[in-house]
């Protein structure tokens, strides 16, 4: 469904804070929520495609559809925001700052995935500081939490090769890892959860190249013999994309910072149903699709 602009033009702004609970009311393994990716969001003028001032207003028409909506949660899924050039730090940190105070206007628990560009002059602590994962440990880059007998795993491919966190803008974006130690927490994790899973992460786990995590065959391995993942949702790579590996799908949601105005907008709402299908309804530039189990 593409969402017109007269029909998103009459929807409600709700400026409640993202840590209480939404009261909605699902079927048991019945979960219906947001995501949205790559804001970009900078005091910063436009650079080729990316229209970094815009991501205010079209992350505020996301979260009002997503009110309007009443959606279960809504998930960020990385990149949050940008920086200028030459880098500032406290400017960064005021663009991560705005960002997240609209963010917070969703009327219910929202999440975070943390992205290359989150740390690019910034540290991880600042980061996670400065953004609120409802019920999460605020210390946590990776973490999981369950929602009506879906269990949902965010996972955080921001380290170098060598296992260290991506720490202002020390790294190579194409150098994106899942260290050993979320490694072992993840099979531990899948072990000891229950129900059907639904991954989150910024970078690709579907391939080998710059856009992907470097030992994403590792983790695709991990997915596959759990025998419980339903889907994989990335970010970063700003056309979006879609595949089937080993049963699993992966969904690549399109960037809300490429394009000027609110038809170059991108986020969509995920609904998984009792008999674990998802149905991804697409708004504006996102692109539906309709996600069977294998």
């Amino acid at each position: 469904m593409k969402s017109s602009a007269a029909a998103l033009a009459g929807l409600a702004l709700t400026p409640i804070s993202c840590t209480g609970p939404t009261g909605r009311r699902r079927r048991p393994g019945a979960v219906r929520f947001g995501i949205v990716t790559d804001c970009h969001y900078a005091d910063a003028d436009t650079a080729g495609t990316r229209f970094y001032r815009h991501s205010l207003n079209k992350l505020t028409e996301c979260v009002e559809a997503m009110n309007e909506q009443q959606v279960d949660f809504l998930v960020e899924l990385g990149d949050f925001k940008d920086q200028d050039s030459p880098p500032v730090e406290q400017k960064t940190l005021s663009y991560l700052q705005a960002v997240e105070g609209v963010f917070c206007k969703f009327d219910g628990p929202a999440y975070h995935v943390l992205g290359n560009h989150d740390q690019d002059s910034l540290s991880k602590a600042q980061v996670l500081t400065n953004i609120k994962n409802t019920g999460i440990n605020p210390g946590r880059s990776y973490y999981s939490f369950d929602f009506n007998g879906v269990h949902f795993v965010a996972l955080d491919a921001n380290y170098k090769s060598d296992g260290t966190d991506y720490d202002h803008g020390n790294f190579d974006w194409t150098d994106a890892n899942i260290p050993p130690a979320e490694i072992k927490w993840l099979k531990r994790d899948l072990t000891t959860s229950r129900g059907a899973v639904i991954v989150l992460i910024h970078q690709l786990l579907d391939g080998a190249g710059s856009h992907y995590v470097n030992n994403a065959a590792e983790v695709r391995q991990v997915l596959a013999q759990s025998d419980r993942i339903l889907a994989v949702f990335q970010g970063h790579h700003h056309d979006g994309g879609y595949s089937l590996i080993e049963g699993i799908h992966y969904y690549t949601l399109k960037a809300v910072v490429e394009g000027s105005g609110p038809e170059n907008n991108s986020y969509a709402i995920v609904e998984v149903q009792p008999d674990m299908s998802i149905t991804v309804t697409g708004y504006r530039k996102a692109v539906d699709k309709q996600l069977t189990p294998a």
